[in-house]
């Protein structure tokens, strides 16, 4: 059963930056198409970015573009999201998730495994 952690969210001022981490264990993560999704209040869970196995593949939302980075290291089981000029309505807990296959989806239900989030805050 694979397992995602989540870390480094917090609170930022709108212009700053952050960088989340997932950490993955109990499948062979260089298998597995991961991304990262958001939540705001009241909203619906929403595509942020995918990364292929290799990283060599990167998918992000038109919100995000030019401002967020996904990455991975295979040798250390984790993927990251880099975020930069951050704004209030990035707010949101963000969650990684993991998918079989190495097709680079952007739909929820596209991916088996799910973190428990983390929470990022952006002040205006």
């Amino acid at each position: 059963q694979v397992q995602l952690v989540e870390s480094g969210g917090g609170l930022v001022q709108a212009g700053g930056s952050l960088r989340l981490s997932c950490a993955a264990s109990g499948g062979t993560f260089s298998r597995y198409v991961m991304g990262w999704f958001r939540q705001a209040p009241g909203e619906e869970r929403e595509f942020v970015a995918a990364i292929s196995w290799s990283g060599g593949i990167t998918a992000y939302a038109d919100s995000v573009k030019g401002r967020f980075t996904i990455s991975r290291d295979n040798g250390k089981n984790t993927v990251y999201l880099q975020m930069n000029n951050l704004k209030p309505e990035d707010r949101g807990v963000y969650y990684c998730a993991g998918r079989k296959g190495n097709i680079v989806a952007r739909a929820r239900n596209e991916y088996d495994y799910w973190g428990q989030g983390t929470q990022v805050t952006v002040s205006s």
